[in-house]
């Protein structure tokens, strides 16, 4: 694993190796973290950053593969013009080189124009010299710049892989856990009646506003809180409340904050919800993870995670490039963020760094 992030530096260009640094810096961390994890908790939480490492070094690792591809085409398209030039010339010169020393001398203008003609190709020597060298450090640019995606390729198709095996690691230690602190403990029949009952996420949430804040929750609004993923506000979409965010496929989703989970389960189209409650009477609704994490009534604290962003990561060669997560358009994952308060929807921007 320690061999797959150094190797990164020697396949990219120095000036990309800025992202990858930092990127590789934070695996080999959550790394060393997860190796001295004991307990559940600390491997969930060594994992959790792990998970987010990957993220992170994989975008780095996708941005540094399509420099070097559109380099590589930059050189290709340059050569490939540089040998047409080169072409000519030589194809002059050898006409020169093979014609009978007679025809040589037998210039239009005489002797005089004949020794002209023969000091203006040695003039011309000097310069067709220096564009090979040119070309051929031009044909080793591309040879360079080819290897070095090819590497950049298979690095991303195993930092794919890991990521996945991250991912499924967390999850297993998440449902293995036994310590974490309970607000409640949750009744099932309730739980369904109260689903079947609500026609609305807002029916829901009113119901269960104020039945489990953690007693000593001190969260105020004005709070400036993390969005609970990586990615960006998209203003398209069904008109809600709330804010949708664009997200990478399989992006891990983690509570912004200290909270009790008073839901966790499918509801309506908003397809699998969280709905968490950090003070009285306040909520945050999450919906549209593919994968949720937690169990209802307990108390998790910020960044912990609630789930995994649904679509495919992708690793054959034509999606390594093209499939940012990010800013990929059709690739990329909503996941619906509502504040609740005072039984109504509240601006977010009252509680979040949307900016």
């Amino acid at each position: 694993m320690r061999l797959f992030f150094v190797l990164i530096f020697l396949a990219l260009p120095v000036a990309a190796q800025q992202g990858p640094d930092d990127a590789a810096a934070q695996l080999l961390a959550a790394n060393a973290q997860l190796a001295a994890a004991e307990g559940a908790s600390d491997q969930v939480a060594a994992l959790t950053e792990t998970v987010k490492a990957y993220e992170t070094g994989l975008v780095a690792m996708r941005q540094s593969l399509r420099q070097i591809t559109a380099r590589e085409a930059e050189l290709t398209e340059a050569l490939a013009a540089r040998q047409a030039e080169i072409a000519d010339l030589l194809m002059v010169l050898s006409s020169i080189g093979h014609s009978p020393q007679p025809v040589l001398l037998a210039n239009p203008e005489g002797p005089v124009g004949a020794v002209r003609a023969g000091m203006m190709i040695a003039d011309l020597t000097p310069g067709l010299q220096q564009e090979a060298i040119s070309l051929q450090q031009e044909l080793a640019a591309v040879r360079t710049s080819r290897e070095q995606r090819i590497a950049a390729n298979d690095l991303l198709r195993n930092g794919l892989d890991h990521a996945q095996t991250a991912r499924a690691t967390l999850g297993r230690a998440i449902s293995e856990r036994q310590d974490v602190p309970r607000r409640f403990v949750e009744d099932p029949a309730q739980t369904a009646e109260r689903v079947a009952a609500a026609e609305t996420l807002a029916e829901l949430a009113n119901q269960l506003a104020g039945t489990g804040a953690p007693e000593d929750a001190t969260l105020e609004a004005a709070a400036n809180l993390p969005l609970p993923v990586d990615g960006f506000i998209s203003t398209g979409g069904v008109r809600r409340p709330g804010i949708t965010i664009a997200a990478a496929p399989r992006a891990l989703v983690t509570s912004p904050v200290r909270a009790t989970i008073l839901y966790q389960g499918p509801l309506l189209d908003y397809g699998n919800v969280i709905i968490l409650e950090p003070a009285e009477e306040v909520l945050f609704v999450l919906a549209g993870m593919a994968e949720t994490f937690g169990t209802v009534g307990e108390i998790i604290e910020a960044g912990a995670p609630l789930g995994l962003m649904g679509g495919d990561v992708g690793v054959d060669d034509a999606n390594l490039i093209a499939n940012t997560g990010i800013g990929a358009g059709h690739d990329a994952q909503p996941l619906y963020l509502e504040v609740r308060g005072g039984q109504g929807p509240v601006n977010p921007d009252a509680w979040f760094a949307l900016e």
